[in-house]
């Protein structure tokens, strides 16, 4: 392992957004816990290399060598040479000894839905009939073979953009030619029935906090689309999956989404490293022993500065 050289001051760094509820919750977590947290955009990182060799990588709010954790939110969309930077630079810090979560490997993966899926499928969870093609041709072949009844999503992208149903081959067709058109990657998988409902495993650490979410007026879950969303106890079962996969793909904070499946109970459908919780500290809003979801990541990463690598806090 290489020597660390950054600081262990216990700073908390958060790239993403400063503005908005997520951010307020956590900067409001950070505060009960006299942890000093700032903010910068993604944009902003750059990146140094002296006539030492030494590396330096600083953002809008200073120096990375000055924080002592890293907590990756949402990244904006970029070109491939800018998304490839902030994962270089994220990486390169990592191998210096600064902690990231979620490390720029893990990051990677969960934001490419078909990387995060192989996964999962290679462990022998069950997920739904996938297909990723490049041509229109091909397209439309699965789309036959999955019974001309598929949900068509970004490769990357979440909350709900983007996805839609297609039933018939009209569709398809147009469908499939604009995707070809914008040079994009075709995302399909074959409708799981019955639709609509499914269960977040959220991950922080060794915890996994369950929601049930149910949208009875269309297939997709999102609550900005109308879903309910229930607290519930994950199984056993749950639980391990939820922690193997984390551990597999090194996710530290993050969720795994399992969609109802009227035939083998439930499929994975993905993997989110970088969750919305809204609407799950929603549900605990009326249990008054219940420290928030941003509590309890600000405790995941508090540990982590203080070299606790059990970093839980009871629910």
């Amino acid at each position: 392992m290489p020597s660390c050289s950054h600081s262990t001051g216990g700073r908390l760094l958060v790239l993403g957004p400063g503005d908005g509820w997520h951010a307020e919750q956590l900067r409001g977590a950070a505060a009960s816990v006299g942890l000093p947290i700032q903010f910068a955009d993604y944009e902003t990182l750059t990146a140094v290399i002296g006539s030492d060799g030494r590396l330096q990588g600083r953002c809008a709010a200073g120096p990375l060598a000055r924080y002592a954790v890293v907590l990756c939110r949402t990244m904006p969309l970029g070109s491939l040479e800018q998304i490839t930077f902030r994962l270089a630079i994220l990486q390169a810090e990592l191998e210096r000894g600064l902690p990231i979560v979620n490390p720029p490997r893990t990051l990677e993966l969960a934001i490419d839905k078909f990387a995060a899926l192989a996964k999962v499928a290679h462990l022998g969870y069950p997920v739904p009939e996938t297909a990723v093609v490049q041509s229109r041709r091909d397209a439309l072949t699965c789309f036959v073979d999955f019974g001309q009844d598929v949900v068509v999503k970004p490769i990357f992208g979440g909350e709900g953009r983007g996805v839609m149903r297609v039933q018939n081959r009209e569709l398809a067709w147009s469908t499939f030619t604009t995707l070809e058109r914008l040079n994009a990657v075709i995302y399909m998988q074959r409708f799981v029935p019955p639709g609509g409902r499914d269960t977040r495993l959220l991950v922080i650490g060794q915890q996994v906090l369950a929601f049930r979410r149910t949208n009875e007026c269309d297939f997709r879950t999102n609550t900005a689309g109308g879903a309910s969303c229930q607290a519930i106890v994950a199984t056993i079962e749950q639980r391990e999956m939820a922690l193997r996969i984390a551990n597999v793909m090194n996710l530290k904070i993050g969720s795994v989404d399992l969609l109802d499946c009227t035939q083998s109970g439930y499929v994975v459908l993905e993997v989110n490293g970088v969750p919305g919780w809204k609407a799950a500290q929603s549900c605990l809003a009326g249990c008054r022993e219940q420290t928030t979801i941003a509590q309890q990541m600000i405790a995941y990463l508090h540990a982590q500065i203080a070299g606790d690598r059990r970093a839980t806090v009871p629910p």
